[in-house]
């Protein structure tokens, strides 16, 4: 009913266009007007490839850079605009845009005198932003996100995202895959530092560049290829694909169900003091001063540096089980909650056990490996891993249990990680005996969107 109720608020048919037209400047569609609209449709990669992003940093001239901070703000600026517009549009009108208004919305834009600065900046780019724009609006209604919120010139990134036309590639024939890439609006090429080829013959499908608050500037290309899938990894000595269960922890990053361990790198509490002093000597500095710029700065090139080891650790430790095993096993963890935790909260974002686990699960699509991500409700730690016996709840500060039934002596982690592996085998095999035959068996496997049926037997 209240659905319908808002069915019926809705402004529609020349009303609409009225609204739009009149009140809101967003101006009538004038190419194609015979022709159907048809509905907007994401681009898809070509069958057989993989969609994968190279990082790759650059160091922009002078001109370069002032024209790369003026493209930040143009997007930062449309896309604030482009919120407040459909904002403005439902709240007080009742009326619906998407991205077609306000990508009409935007060649006004362009065109009045008091934002003729819009200009100075590739079209296709904020289209663009447009574009992010209408996709936090897709995430939010299909609630997977909360609401848009505007962007800021000091809290929000600074990235802009060039599509083909957008941007001109040369690859040199010397290098295969690497060349010279020129954005537009810009006529000479950007000094990029190639630590690894692109994909040789192929035309990057999209670049993003971006700034971080350490002043540095990345070129992320995207780019479709062909990777290829590793060998089959088998158990020693048996035909059956070979598992490991990954239990991850505080005391201990990663353990696994073979009891070795990778070490938390505790990359917070490893420059703890020098980060407390700096702040303390940015509070010492006045307000809108360059010295406190200057410590600024300082911080946010502590703080990228810690960011970069910490993603270097994870993607070494990630490539390394992906390539040692065919099947990997988790635990469907609520990271969101936990965070929530006062004590743990800290600690876990440290430890960022949600990009370890979203690099298994990329590099498992790419390599044709198997994520299965085991209920949370799963009672790995308090279940022995000899007899099966579940014992009772553990608090945190307890490290090692005996089984009451078994009397088998248990390492906290190491029991869950046996447990994980147990149980994410049965998954994977009660998925494999349930395809048809000829059908691959899909990169991640979650125990909680498998039927009772399946997951019962």
């Amino acid at each position: 009913m209240a659905e319908a109720a808002e069915q019926e608020e809705r402004v529609t048919g020349a009303e609409a266009k009225r609204l739009k037209r009149e009140v809101l400047g967003v101006p009538d569609q004038r190419k194609h007007q015979q022709r159907a609209a048809k509905p907007l449709t994401s681009r898809t990669k070509e069958p057989g490839t993989q969609q994968r992003v190279y990082r790759y940093r650059f160091y922009p001239t002078d001109t370069q850079a002032e024209q790369l901070l003026r493209t930040f703000g143009a997007c930062r600026w449309v896309y604030n605009e482009g919120l407040a517009l459909r904002v403005k549009a439902w709240e007080e009108y009742r009326l619906n845009l998407g991205f077609a208004e306000s990508s009409r919305a935007l060649t006004g834009w362009r065109r009045a005198p008091e934002t003729s600065w819009l200009q100075d900046v590739s079209s296709t780019v904020l289209q663009q932003s447009l574009r992010h724009l209408d996709s936090a609006f897709a995430r939010f209604f299909k609630g997977t996100a909360k609401f848009p919120k505007p962007k800021r010139k000091h809290r929000s990134r600074d990235s802009a995202t060039y599509v083909r036309t957008g941007f001109r590639w040369h690859e040199d024939p010397e290098r295969p895959g690497t060349g010279l890439i020129a954005l537009a609006k810009q006529t000479e090429p950007l000094d990029v530092r190639w630590s690894r080829p692109l994909p040789s013959g192929d035309t990057p499908v999209k670049l993003t560049v971006t700034r971080d608050r350490a002043g540095r500037f990345f070129l992320y290309c995207l780019v479709e290829e062909r990777i290829p899938q590793l060998p089959t990894a088998f158990a020693p000595g048996t035909d059956a694909p070979k598992a490991v269960g990954i239990d991850l922890g505080l005391a201990a990053l990663v353990t696994l169900d073979d009891g070795s361990t990778v070490d938390h790198p505790r990359l917070l509490k490893k420059y703890a003091k020098k980060l407390a002093r700096l702040q303390r000597e940015l509070h010492r500095k006045q307000k809108g001063s360059s010295n406190r710029g200057k410590v600024r700065e300082k911080i946010a090139r502590l703080y990228a540096l810690i960011s970069d080891a910490r993603k270097d650790g994870l993607d070494q430790l990630t490539t390394r089980l992906v390539r040692e095993n065919q099947v990997l096993v988790v635990e469907d963890l609520a990271v969101v909650n936990l965070l929530r935790t006062k004590k743990l909260r800290n600690a876990m974002t440290d430890a960022s056990w949600g990009a370890l686990l979203e690099m298994l699960r990329y590099k498992a699509a790419w390599y044709g490996r198997t994520v299965v991500v085991v209920d949370r409700y799963f009672p790995s730690t308090r279940r022995c891993s000899v007899c099966h016996t579940k014992g009772e709840r553990l608090g945190l500060s307890v490290r090692s249990w005996t089984c009451g039934a078994c009397g088998a002596v248990h390492d906290r982690d190491g029991n869950a990680a046996v447990n994980l592996r147990d149980e994410g085998l049965r998954l994977y095999w009660l998925v494999a005996m349930a395809l048809p035959p000829g059908k691959a068996l899909p990169s991640v496997i979650r125990a909680s969107e498998l039927p009772e049926c399946v997951t019962a037997a």
